[in-house]
């Protein structure tokens, strides 16, 4: 077990780079294995999920250049080149891999199973079995189809016109994958826009895409081509700096390169309404995503209502926004997050605990909290409950709180940013 410390900090001043962007580079190296030709990923994440996914499509056939590195070169063996892998896939921790996984495996001609750490067999997985079940897909789980270990065997798949009763990307990317390999055209409608990752990146490598207001669809049989794939900087790991700065007096933060797709920008809007000082600086384009840096200055923040469409385009923000809450003036009301309890811990209980050890009311819902600001927080010995998110929120919160925090289990961070207690030190001069 890996434990830090943090204690209170002055100014945070300086300029960073986000990692890469966690969920690009989850797709990139998938749909790059079927594409044909090369494509040369930059910026790619080396972080432990993206490595498990890599390793999955190694395993499935497809050679890859440089794993471990943010350079990679994955040689693509098409729409119908991969083979059955000779052993279980282990995607570690993460849902993304798994979930995309499951359907681009479900049209295959071949036998798979798929499986995860101890905190990933808890996920929910029904919510991708069940419409690719629809679809033709023999898939079997654990817990009558609804818990990893999956297993897949292959079959033609045809398309539906599915109505997904939950915004989720992970959801809309399993069905549109699968839908390379179905008879016919595959649509996905969701009650909200979740974040678009995976359509652009189809869409950038050659297949027809079709968009009509909350629903998206594609036509099987599309074949893709190579390119070259520019990754921006990940806001969902930029947000714990924008956070930090936001709260610790005197700071002035630049995050460079980091991507401002507006599926996943909630986070900005979010903290400009409780009253951050963030500017959007030098805006461009990665060809597939819009990139800019971001500068952030303190500011006082103040407690706001964060529900409905914010919700999905800041899922993976949350436990940081509850930092945010926690020290704010006033209180912040969270709802309509209920998705959050199904993460890689339950978040809402998780970031609860944390910070009522830390001195903070908060109240639990079952889609949310309400948290009661403070000026300062108190140090403590808080959990991160296997989850990286939660052990780098409860870090920031720890620059704001008098006395040494001491946060448990941090390892977990390696899943996503490991070198996020790098950065912030060198933000700390």
């Amino acid at each position: 077990m890996k434990t830090l410390k943090v204690n209170l900090t002055k100014a945070l001043k300086g300029e960073i780079k986000a990692p890469g962007d966690k969920s690009i580079s989850h797709r990139a190296v998938m749909i790059g294995g079927i594409s044909e030709g090369k494509t040369r990923i930059t910026g790619f994440l080396t972080a432990e999920d993206t490595i498990n996914s890599a390793r999955a499509m190694l395993n499935l056939g497809v050679n890859i250049e440089g794993i471990g590195t943010e350079s990679i070169i994955v040689n693509g063996k098409g729409l119908l080149g991969l083979r059955e892998p000779e052993n279980v896939l282990d995607l570690g921790n993460s849902g993304t891999g798994i979930r995309l996984l499951t359907g681009l495996l479900a049209g295959q001609g071949f036998f798979s199973v798929l499986t995860g750490d101890s905190s990933l067999r808890k996920r929910p997985m029904g919510r991708v079995i069940k419409p690719l079940k629809m679809m033709g897909a023999d898939i079997s789980g654990r817990e009558n189809d609804t818990k990893a270990p999956v297993a897949i065997k292959g079959t033609k798949l045809k398309g539906i016109d599915y109505n997904s009763p939950i915004s989720s990307a992970q959801v809309k990317s399993s069905l549109l994958l699968a839908g390379l390999y179905a008879e016919g055209e595959t649509k996905i409608a969701e009650p909200m826009k979740s974040r678009d990752h995976t359509e652009r990146m189809l869409r950038y490598l050659g297949a027809e895409i079709k968009e009509k207001g909350l629903s998206v669809s594609i036509k099987g049989g599309q074949r893709l081509k190579g390119a070259e794939l520019k990754i921006p900087g990940d806001i969902s790991s930029a947000a714990f700096f924008m956070v930090a700065a936001s709260v610790v007096e005197g700071s002035d933060v630049i995050i460079r390169d980091t991507g401002i797709n507006s599926t996943r920008t909630g986070i900005i809007d979010v903290l400009k309404m409780m009253g951050a000082d963030i500017e959007i600086l030098n805006k461009m384009d990665f060809g597939l995503e819009p990139v800019a840096d971001i500068r952030i200055r303190y500011a006082p923040l103040k407690g706001a209502v964060i529900s409905g469409g914010l919700v999905p385009r800041a899922i993976d923000e949350f436990p940081i926004l509850c930092v945010a809450g926690a020290l704010a003036d006033g209180e912040t009301v969270i709802r309509d997050a209920k998705e959050l309890r199904v993460k890689e811990s339950d978040r809402i209980a998780a970031m609860a605990d944390g910070l009522r050890r830390m001195g903070v009311d908060i109240e639990e819902f079952d889609d949310g909290l309400r948290i009661a600001g403070r000026e300062r927080l108190s140090g403590a010995v808080c959990k991160s409950y296997c989850d990286h998110r939660v052990a780098m929120a409860i870090i920031i919160a720890g620059l704001r709180a008098d006395g040494e925090t001491i946060i448990e289990d941090t390892e977990w961070i390696n899943t996503s940013f490991p070198d996020f207690m790098e950065k912030l030190n060198s933000l700390k001069g």
